[in-house]
Formats: structure tokens, sequence, C-alpha cells
């Protein structure tokens, strides 16, 4: 999954550095003196908030957070020496108030979980504050089915301007209205996220989690390209077999192709009457290089990917049921003043004969016209 980061500032290692910062006693003589050695942990933190007559720079914060925040669940980690020992740390089902409790969290999570940071943006939103967007997706490993957990939202850091450092860190889930400690809204919004699904172990396109509501994710995809034919219906299988023959060899070079997941089926209309159904080429694949269709009936094309809007449920998808759940995903879109498109696409992952319809992954799709990540 491909993680877009929103700035290219970074530091760069200085060797043999001698810094002295003076500061009034309001703020403490805060000071820094650092060599090569100890650049790692120190001289990147010093450079990124120096105190330019005793005010906090929060330009340079902003870069350092883009540079440092993406190590959070990595072994580099985040740099420690940014942080306040008193800070107090806030999101809805955790309080901490040091800055060694927010450490063994952090240690925690990356026990149970394998997680994943992806920072959206990072800018000031106030004269000691700056606010974060991200993305957290998180395997919880302790259970076999090693359910996935999305969560995203935003975070307001407050910085002590005595020090120069965060003191505060406070998260907001976008799926939850409730974000006060302690909400147990946001303890059911993870424990329903431990359901089984089961995702087969093949090539799927790429995509980003923008955002995750209570109703819908946001997803950015890349390009891809799928061979299909005409459907009859959404939740029908006509021109299945004629796709899964094209990559199975029955193609102008008889070249048997990987199989991958879902199987889209799409329609155009607003009626959801004009349906083609779709299987989805490897990512290498592209048109020219692919072998051509051996029947007129179906045909290869670009996917040139963008900004969608889906809900996931599992469950036999059938016509009526789909129609169902792409009119309560419309519904919540429009509510949330998001333009969406004409049609949807059903994603299916499974195959109905060898999958338990509690554990099936099914998916909703509709594009959107437009969609600002605030």
């Amino acid at each position: 999954m491909a993680n877009t980061k929103l700035s290219h500032q970074t530091f760069h290692p200085i060797p043999a550095v001698h810094i002295d910062v003076h500061c009034s006693k309001s703020a403490k003589n805060f000071c820094f003196t650092t060599t090569a050695a100890r650049y790692q942990k120190g001289l990147k933190w010093a450079i990124g908030h120096s105190l330019v007559d005793q005010k906090v720079n929060a330009e340079r914060l902003v870069g350092f957070l883009y540079d440092d925040l993406p190590h959070v669940f990595d072994d580099q980690g985040i740099d420690r020496t940014a942080y306040d020992e008193l800070l107090k740390f806030r999101d809805p089902i955790t309080k901490l108030d040091t800055l060694s409790g927010f450490l063994f969290n952090i240690a925690l999570l990356k026990t149970l979980f394998r997680p994943e940071l992806q920072l959206h943006w990072v800018k000031q939103t106030g004269p000691y504050e700056i606010t974060t967007r991200w993305t957290a997706i998180m395997k919880f490993i302790l259970l076999p089915w090693n359910p996935e957990l999305v969560i995203t939202g935003t975070s307001i850091m407050g910085i002590n301007p005595e020090t120069g450092k965060f003191c505060n860190h406070v998260d907001f889930w976008d799926s939850i209205k409730k974000n006060d400690y302690f909400s147990l809204e946001g303890l059911w919004d993870v424990l329903k996220q431990l359901r089984m699904y089961k995702t087969p172990e093949l090539e799927s396109p790429k995509y980003q989690i923008l955002k995750r509501t209570a109703n819908y994710e946001v997803r950015k995809y890349t390009p891809f390209i799928v061979v299909e034919a005409n459907g009859d219906k959404l939740a029908g299988s006509t021109g299945f077999n004629d796709v899964t023959g094209y990559i199975f060899g029955k193609n102008s070079r008889s070249e048997k192709i990987p199989m991958t997941t879902p199987v889209f089926t799409q329609a155009f209309d607003a009626e959801l009457s004009k349906v083609s159904i779709q299987v989805v080429l490897p990512l290498e694949k592209d048109i020219s290089s692919s072998p051509d269709p051996n029947q007129e009936t179906i045909s290869l094309r670009k996917v040139e990917g963008g900004i969608v809007a889906v809900l996931k449920f599992s469950g036999r998808a059938t016509e009526d049921v789909v129609r169902e759940k792409e009119k309560a995903l419309r519904s919540s879109l429009i509510n949330d003043g998001l333009k969406t498109k004409t049609g949807c696409l059903l994603t299916q992952y499974n195959d109905p004969g060898q999958t338990w319809s509690f554990e099936m992954r099914n998916e909703v799709l509709i594009w959107l016209e437009e969609f600002s990540l605030d």
C-alpha cells in the first residue's frame, strides 16, 4: 500500500557540530550541546525547534514531524528528546501522563499488532499547536485470522513555550463522535473490527486508506488493468467464465496469467442495469504487453484509479443486498457533503463455494467526484 508523504523536507547529518542555544530564565535556560556522535538523538531535534528570540519555530517543528513521525512503529522510533517527560497523551481509550508511558504504549502496540502509520499532512494550527492527519493500520496477531484494524484521524500536539518540546498529544478518531476519554464508542469501534473477513493471499489492486468513518472508508486507488465482459446484474455471474478463461490461457498467446482478487462487477448507470464483470490483471501487466483476447465479447481496459468510498460487508452478495448497501453508502456520502459519480462497483474477494458466508469479504464502491483530506 503506497504511503503518500506531502512534504519532502528532511534534516541531514552535519559532522562535528557544536550548538549552544542560550535562552532566558523563563525558558529554563534551554540549551543544546552536541557532537557528531550525539547527532541522531540530539542535533536533529535541536535544529528542528531551536528557539529564536525565545519563540517556538513552528515551521521547523512541522518539518521535523514530517521526518520523525513515520518512524513511530519502526526500529528507529521517534526522537524522545522532542517530548517533555511529563507528556500528556489522550485518545478515546488511552490516558497517559508521562513520556515513558507513551513509549511503553507504542512498544505494546508493536507487540500485539503489526502497526503502520501513514502520515498525510502536518500543519501549524495555533501559536503553540501543530496538527497532524494520519492513517493507522494494525493487524492483530493474537487472533488466528489476523484482523486488520484501521483508525484514521488527527492529532493535536501542544508545544511547551518554555522548553520548545511537545507537552500534549491528543488524538481524535474520524470513526466516532465521542472522542473524550474514556469512550465506550471508541472501544466498540475497535472491537467490531476484530470480526473475521477472509481475504485470499492473491494480488489485489493497490490503494491507500485516506479516511475511515463510522459508515465507510475513503480510499485512493492506483491505476490497474482489467479484462471485462458484459454482465447481467451486479450480483450476477454472467461473463465470469469468459474473463477467467482469458487469464487461464484462452488468449492470443495461450498465456496463463496469475489469478488476482477481487472480482469486480460494475454498474455504469443510475439504475444499476448496465453492468460489466471484471478481473484485475497483475500489476506488472499493461495493455500493450498483455495478450489479445480470443473472444470479441471481452476486452482489456485501464482503470485510471482515483478516490472511492467503500462499504464492507459479509454474507452472500445477493442483488437485493447489494442494492441496499449501495443505497445506504450513497446516502451517507450525500449526508457528509461528498459528490458521488453515477453507478457503483461490487467487489467479491472469495469463492462462494469454498468460503463460509460469515467470513466472506464483499464491498460496494462508489467513485467520488472530489475529496479533500482536511
